[in-house]
């Protein structure tokens, strides 16, 4: 099966490396995304930019491929689900939920010269970054994109319903499964509240598991491909 791994802010396609050598030799067809204002020098990419190539990469996927989103690009996935239902075999939300209609993309952070550079790991500590040892967060923070205001401000739009019949599975890196039914049963997702289908995967890691646990977040998407 075709999986299209789509990265969080600050992230390209080539954060999925090591995962996507995995999920190769489990037999699936791994396609890490590089989307537009990642790295190409285009601080004026937009958020519509963005999803353009999501959904041009699913329209170019061999049969109903998976769409696997992580933190911010959670909601990109989504996003996917609601333009392509028909073509999508599941979504997969790492670390994150997807934003709501009318809601900006990902506007967490200070914008600096029209974009948002990375902020430090200070947003981060605890258990987000408990995995990530000293020299992993400088690599990190040396080769952080910044994400352009166009796609970080841009309002989220759905507009198709059949997107709460596509399959969804929550993985929960530095949450639990347990605490991700609490948050939507208590209003904070109501997205995921209406998904018809909505299973949740453990993993045991920080935010960022395609850095720190590849091996085995490759062996769990694997798994949920192969149910699809």
């Amino acid at each position: 099966m075709d999986v299209l791994l789509i990265g969080g802010l600050w992230l390209d396609g080539s954060v999925w490396d090591d995962v996507a050598s995995a999920l190769r030799s489990l037999g699936h067809n791994p396609v890490p995304l590089i989307l537009p204002g990642q790295g190409d020098g285009s601080a004026s990419a937009t958020l519509d930019d963005q999803v353009a190539a999501v959904l041009a990469a699913v329209d170019s996927a061999s049969g109903r491929p998976m769409v696997v989103g992580h933190s911010a690009a959670c909601t990109l996935a989504w996003l996917a689900a609601d333009a392509r239902p028909e073509k999508i075999s599941k979504t997969v939300l790492i670390g994150g939920f997807p934003a709501a209609d009318g809601k900006p993309y990902a506007d967490f952070f200070e914008l600096r010269d029209g974009v948002m550079p990375f902020p430090g790991w200070t947003p981060f500590e605890g258990p987000d970054s408990v995995d990530l040892d000293e020299e992993a967060r400088r690599a990190f923070a040396a080769t952080a994109i910044p994400v352009p205001e166009g796609v970080a401000t841009g309002v989220v739009r759905l507009t198709d319903e059949r997107r709460f019949d596509v399959p969804v599975v929550v993985v929960c890196p530095e949450f639990t499964p347990a605490q991700a039914k609490e948050w939507i049963n208590a209003g904070e997702s109501a997205e995921l509240a209406k998904a018809a289908h909505l299973d949740f995967v453990d993993i045991d890691s920080g935010h960022w598991p395609m850095h720190t646990k590849p091996t085995e977040l490759a062996r769990l998407l694997a798994a949920v491909a192969d149910t699809a």
